[in-house]
């Protein structure tokens, strides 16, 4: 019943989608008829400038922080994961949206600065470096996320039930990264440009 009530109430506040409810309040338009149609940070930034983006991360970085602090709460560290890996699912499939959302790298960051920062912090450091070399979000975020398994390994010295959240929310964003992989592999993905605020 504590980890059903953990899933519960992190998969409704990650159902709280950032980016819809932002651009829908400031400019009054549904950005997942925006652009690429997805509903997080990137594609916020493209299409609505770079603050409006800057906003969007920081709140989906908080909604995973506040759902992984209730489930640290409850059931410890496990609890921690499995919070941050429900606000993921509802951050993509928002009951609140019609499941439409967003692709949840900044979910699953909030989830990680919550675990062990040091983590966050090394995996960082890799995004920001790949990104200056490609100016590809997706390319950054898919390498990124693949970094979780090896860093918590070296990090907790073992394979618990952390770790196979973890690697949940890495299947998760994989999947939802999964056109951005195909255009990759076609050479055909854009680089990051940004619109003017609106």
């Amino acid at each position: 019943m504590v980890y059903l009530a953990i899933a519960l109430t992190g998969y409704l506040i990650g159902s709280v989608n950032c980016a819809i409810v932002l651009v829908k309040v400031k400019y009054h338009r549904d950005v997942r008829t925006a652009g690429s149609g997805n509903a997080g940070a990137t594609n916020t930034a493209r299409q609505f400038g770079a603050a409006a983006g800057a906003v969007t991360l920081l709140g989906d970085m908080a909604k995973a922080v506040i759902a992984s602090l209730i489930g640290f709460g409850l059931a410890g560290r496990t609890g921690l994961m499995a919070g941050g890996l429900a606000c993921l699912i509802g951050h993509c499939w928002p009951v609140f949206f019609r499941f439409k959302g967003g692709k949840g790298m900044a979910v699953a960051a909030g989830a990680l600065l919550t675990l062990d920062r040091r983590m966050l912090v090394i995996i960082l450091a890799f995004f920001i470096v790949m990104f200056l070399i490609s100016q590809r979000v997706s390319l950054c975020t898919v390498l990124s996320v693949l970094l979780f398994p090896p860093v918590y390994w070296l990090a907790a010295g073992r394979v618990d039930a952390c770790f196979w959240l973890g690697c949940g929310m890495v299947a998760v964003v994989l999947f939802q990264h999964r056109t951005n992989i195909a255009r990759l592999l076609a050479g055909t993905e854009p680089i990051l440009q940004f619109k003017r605020g609106k």
